[in-house]
C-alpha cells in the first residue's frame, strides 16, 4: 500500500513549491528513491495538468560516471543534460542518501564533475531557467546520521516538511525583509568567531518551502571584497564523499587566505577548483523551528532554527555579488547556548543573542511549529 504521506508530499511540491501551471511541464529527478514517491509524483503532475518527465538514477551510476570522466565527456553529457533542462518549466530533485562516501575516494573526479557537468546543467540552465525544489527521502542511512529509529525519523522528516505552515513562515519573512534590506554592515561573533562583512544593497531573499523543502531560511551575500576576520563552523558536513569537521576560514578582503578543518588538504583542493571557492555567494540566517540539531545533511542542517550558513563559492543571479564558481558549499554555525552561543549585530545593533532574534524588527523569525 502506498504511504499516504508520500501523496501528501508530492502534492506540495507540484502545487506549492514549483506551482506547476496546466500546460507546463517537470522533469523529475529521481535518485535512490522508492517507486511508489515516484510514481506520487508522476500523479501530481498529471492531477495538475502539467507533462512530468522522468530521470531515475542512483549513487553508483553517478559514481561510474564520475570515475573515468575526462572533462570531454562530461562536456558531451551537460550537453544532452542541458538541452532537456531547457524544455523544462520546473524541476523537482528528490534523492534518497544510500551511501554518503560514495565519491570519497575520488575527489578530483568529482571536483571535475562539478565543473563540467553540475556548473552548466544545474548553476547555468537550471536555477535561472526553472521554478525548482530540491528535498531529501527519508531513508535508514538519514536515520542514522540523525540518531534515530527509521520509525521515528520518517515522522521527523514529514512533520518539518509536510506540517509547517509555509504560508506563515512566508508572511514572517516578508515582515523582516523590509528591515533586513535596509542593512549595512553585519558582525557575528561566536566561538573562534569573529567576522564582519557589508551586505549593503544586497536583497534578502526569504526562502519558504519553494526552492527547498523543508525550507526555513532566509538569504543575502556579502559585498565580495567585504569579508574580513575569522568563522568556524560547528557542524560536520560531507563534500563530495569526504564528512569534514572543525571547518575554519580566515578572510582578507573577501578572500579565504587560510582554511583548515580535519583535512586541510582536501579542503584547500576544494577551494582551489576555481577562483570564486575562495570568495563567499550566500549568508543566510536559519529558522525552522523543528529542525534542531544537525545530521550532516545540507538541506536539513541549513534551516536549523538559530544558525547561520556561510557559503563559500557561487552566488546566486537573485542576490549576485558577481562571484563565480562551480562551489557552492553552505557550511553551517549553530549558535544556539548548547553549541556555544553567539552573537549578531547589524549596524552596531544586537539583533540575535544564542540563535534567538532580539531585534523588534526581526522577532518575526522565532517562528514556531
Amino acid at each position: 500500500m502506498a504511504d499516504p504521506r508520500e501523496q501528501k508530499l508530492a502534492e506540495l511540491l507540484v502545487q506549492y513549491s514549483v506551482h506547476l501551471q496546466k500546460g507546463e511541464s517537470c522533469l523529475i529527478n529521481a535518485v535512490d528513491i522508492p517507486t511508489s514517491m515516484t510514481e506520487a509524483l508522476i500523479k501530481a503532475v498529471y492531477a495538475v495538468g502539467g507533462y512530468p518527465v522522468v530521470n531515475l538514477w542512483n549513487q553508483r551510476i553517478e559514481r561510474a560516471m564520475c570515475e573515468n570522466a575526462t572533462q570531454a565527456s562530461l562536456e558531451k553529457w551537460a550537453d544532452v543534460d542541458v538541452y532537456r533542462m531547457k524544455q523544462m518549466d520546473a524541476f523537482i530533485g528528490i534523492r534518497g542518501i544510500a551511501n554518503v562516501r560514495e565519491l570519497a575516494t575520488i575527489p578530483e573526479k568529482s571536483n571535475l564533475a562539478s565543473t563540467y557537468y553540475n556548473t552548466p546543467v544545474h548553476m547555468k540552465t537550471r536555477l535561472p531557467h526553472t521554478k525548482w525544489v530540491v528535498l531529501r527521502y527519508p531513508t535508514e542511512i538519514m536515520a542514522m546520521q540523525a540518531g534515530l529509529g527509521t520509525v521515528e525519523f520518517e515522522e521527523f522528516f514529514y512533520k518539518v516538511c509536510t506540517q509547517v505552515d509555509y504560508a506563515a513562515m512566508a508572511s514572517a519573512m516578508e515582515e523582516a525583509k523590509t528591515f533586513l534590506d535596509t542593512v549595512d554592515q553585519v558582525h557575528i561573533k561566536a566561538k573562534n568567531t569573529d567576522l564582519t562583512f557589508s551586505v549593503k544593497g544586497m536583497p534578502w531573499i526569504p526562502c519558504a518551502g519553494r526552492m527547498n523543502i523543508p525550507d526555513g531560511e532566509i538569504y543575502s551575500c556579502p559585498v565580495k571584497d567585504s569579508v574580513q576576520g575569522t568563522i568556524t563552523y560547528n557542524t560536520e558536513s560531507t563534500y563530495h564523499g569526504h564528512c569534514f569537521k572543525e571547518v575554519s576560514f580566515t578572510f582578507k578582503d573577501g578572500k579565504i587566505v587560510q582554511a583548515h578543518a580535519d583535512d586541510d588538504a582536501l579542503l584547500n583542493d576544494i577551494l582551489d577548483i576555481d577562483e570564486g571557492a575562495r570568495y563567499i555567494g550566500e549568508f543566510a540566517l536559519g529558522c525552522n523551528p523543528g529542525i534542531l540539531k544537525p545530521m550532516d545533511n545540507t538541506l536539513f542542517d541549513e534551516k536549523i532554527f538559530g544558525s547561520i550558513h556561510f557559503t563559500p563559492g557561487n552566488a546566486y543571479d537573485d542576490c549576485d555579488n558577481t562571484n563565480r564558481s562551480s562551489v557552492h558549499w553552505d557550511l553551517v554555525q549553530i549558535q544556539r547556548p548548547e553549541y556555544g552561543g553567539g552573537e549578531m549585530y547589524f549596524d552596531g545593533v544586537l539583533v540575535r543573542k544564542d540563535g534567538v532574534f532580539v531585534h523588534p524588527k526581526l522577532t518575526c523569525l522565532n517562528l514556531s511549529l
